[in-house]
């Protein structure tokens, strides 16, 4: 999935770094994303979604524990202690 990686460039270099003081991670997100030209969408059933060309819509979660990741839904882990964070596809069955 192509969103996947470009997302992951997003978070690579954000335009503002996380600081929970000062916004949640869901705002944080959203603001990199929308900030990079991406169409970050209303999301009944995730904190957000992503419309794309080519995958459509992408629903995505935010998180800062990697145990609260699920197949079902595109997760955003933002791991505080490294500063690091990484996008992960939702699974999709074949």
């Amino acid at each position: 999935m192509q969103l996947i990686a470009a997302m992951q460039e997003v978070f690579r270099q954000p335009p503002i770094p996380y600081e929970p003081q000062k916004h949640s991670l869901k705002a944080w997100a959203k603001y990199c994303l929308q900030d990079r030209g991406y169409k970050v969408l209303y999301a009944d059933r995730a904190d957000f979604a992503i419309e794309s060309r080519t995958d459509g819509k992408v629903f995505f979660r935010v998180t800062e524990n990697p145990a609260d990741v699920t197949p079902d839904l595109g997760w955003i882990v933002c791991d505080r202690t490294s500063q690091v964070t990484t996008v992960i596809a939702p699974h999709t069955p074949e």
